[in-house]
């Protein structure tokens, strides 16, 4: 499962950075905003997956065990990172019901959250931009954080990462 997400962000920030390369009003552009909309949408359901299978299942330990401070700061990383998976896309759900667009899902259009208000709208959109901004410093410093229990802690951190 936890690949699977990695695979659909990078999928979600390809689609995103995509849409400024394309011609405004081309098919390729709309193309690449309805892949960032329906992956985004993917990741919320997946989300939801993913806490019946952390319920479901145990985490094994990490092996040696890090200082209780990197176990710390290692659930406040997880917290926030599940609050992008959950506020991210809501919030850009939220917005394109704002400003009146549909909301693609891989060929189904989903229910507006919102009456249109353009000006909530575009705050949306910009508190959705700004999310995503943070969304990369916290998906490197995961990554970061995983390449240094494997390199320099040396334990089991991306053994047990291939295991979710």
């Amino acid at each position: 499962m936890h690949w699977l997400m990695v695979l659909v962000f990078i999928g979600i920030y390809i689609a995103v950075n995509l849409i400024d390369v394309f011609p405004k009003g081309s098919d390729s552009r709309q193309w690449a905003k309805t892949m960032h909309f329906s992956l985004g949408m993917l990741v919320f359901g997946l989300f939801w997956l993913r806490v019946v299978f952390r319920l479901l299942g145990n985490t094994p330990a990490i092996v040696p065990a890090p200082p209780v401070w990197q176990e710390k700061l290692a659930k406040l990383g997880h917290l926030a990172l599940y609050a992008i998976m959950v506020l991210m896309p809501l919030i850009g759900w939220a917005a394109l019901s704002a400003r009146g667009k549909p909301i693609p899902f891989f060929g189904l259009e989903l229910p507006a959250l919102l009456s249109p208000d353009k000006a909530l709208g575009q705050t949306l959109r910009d508190l959705h931009g700004l999310g995503g901004n943070l969304a990369y410093y916290l998906i490197g410093g995961h990554a970061l954080a995983a390449i240094y229990h494997h390199y320099f802690m040396k334990d089991n951190t991306l053994l047990r990462m291939s295991l979710r």
